[in-house]
């Protein structure tokens, strides 16, 4: 796994990504990594700063690496409005073009400067981590107001992401092991709660939304799960427990793989489904039986790890078929990187390689914690 990042992915993006003229990075890249538009996605100048930041620190002390880190972290203020949020979208040279309410670009901007952070050990480059931090976790906490996406005096329901995102967001902050330390603890522990105890986990699925006093809702969106986004929690949920010693944390992070495997797993054709109704009833979301690149990524993690602390072998068969259908189908041999987007019956939907929602994250993310477990057999280094 180790040789595919660093002779494959990274470099993809290396090659074809980093914009020096402007500052940042470009995702909109087309099948052999030519730019197709020059928008700039701000959540991933967030996750390519922390990509290349921790490949920096934790595969290889590629100078390759922190030279794109430090161009990507230098065109951070251009995405930041004046009032701390960051936007959406902008120009390739840095103008607003869209700002949405959910805060994701800022917990993306937090990581991405703590990890690069630790490369460099500069004092402002931690100060705007935690500054990026705060601003998310007061819309999380709604210390900041936030527009609401529908209407909460006929619908108010919450989701599951904030929480799952902030809990990984506090993960990477508390692995500073600065004096905030503890308040990044209790912030963990206060996002491991909501995504265990906040009406999401059923029996019977890990439910996207709920109501706000965490009850079913028995409707199109009450209804749906999203395997990709419930295999993401489940590891955030079991590396917290490894951190913390929290065998219940643990556990319920196993439960979750159990009740969502059955769920989204194609007996048919493989790989994991994007959406699924609860109830078996017809899901709104049009795309739903695609397979997309990064819920196989949260997948794989997921099954490495859960073989990992309980040793049972339906775990490890499992990732490695998973593993293999995704070097089959989405792995491109010819330009490298990985497909996004494929048919239920895994065929291309579309040749790119990057978008406003693709481009160095999740991919580079599962081969980094995979080449850390083949080396160690164990997730701990890949956390520090």
């Amino acid at each position: 796994m180790k040789k595919m990042l660093v002779e494959n992915i990274l470099p993809f993006w290396l090659e074809h990504s980093i914009d020096y003229k402007n500052g940042g990075i470009y995702t909109q890249v087309d099948e052999k990594g030519e730019l197709f538009g020059t928008d700039k996605s701000v959540w991933f100048q967030g996750r390519a700063l922390w990509t290349f930041s921790k490949a920096y620190n934790l595969i290889e002390q590629n100078p390759k690496y922190l030279k794109a880190a430090e161009n990507i972290y230098n065109f951070l203020p251009k995405c930041t409005d004046t009032d701390g949020r960051m936007f959406f979208t902008v120009t390739e040279d840095g103008k607003k073009l869209q700002k949405r309410t959910y805060y994701f670009s800022e917990t993306f901007a937090a990581i991405g400067c703590a990890e690069y952070y630790k490369a460099t050990k500069r004092p402002e480059v931690l100060a705007a981590a935690k500054q990026y931090f705060t601003v998310a976790y007061e819309c999380f906490t709604g210390v900041r107001q936030t527009a609401p996406k529908g209407s909460p005096e006929n619908q108010n329901m919450k989701a599951l992401s904030p929480a799952m995102i902030m809990l990984s967001t506090a993960q990477v902050m508390r692995s500073i092991g600065d004096d905030d330390k503890e308040f990044y603890n209790t912030v963990a522990t206060e996002c491991l709660n909501e995504v265990l105890n906040g009406g999401y986990l059923t029996d019977r699925g890990m439910l996207e939304s709920v109501s706000v006093d965490g009850a079913f809702v028995d409707s199109p969106d009450g209804r749906i799960v999203n395997p990709g986004h419930s295999l993401e929690a489940a590891w955030f949920v079991m590396l917290e427990g490894v951190l913390t010693d929290n065998q219940q944390a643990i556990d319920a992070g196993k439960k979750i793989i159990d009740i969502t495997l059955p769920l989204g797993w194609d007996e048919k054709y493989g790989g994991i489904l994007m959406f699924v109704d609860i109830n078996g009833r017809p899901p709104l979301q049009l795309e739903w039986d695609m397979k997309k690149w990064w819920p196989q990524c949260e997948a794989m993690i997921a099954l490495r790890l859960a073989y990992q602390l309980f040793g049972d072998e339906k775990y490890g068969k499992k990732y490695e078929e998973l593993k293999a259908y995704c070097e089959k189908y989405f792995v491109d041999p010819t330009y490298g990187e990985w497909y996004g987007y494929l048919h239920y019956d895994n065929t291309v939907s579309i040749s790119l390689k990057g978008n406003i929602f693709k481009g160095p994250f999740h991919i580079p993310r599962l081969y980094m914690i995979m080449a850390v477990m083949d080396e160690d057999g164990a997730i701990d280094r890949y956390a520090q």
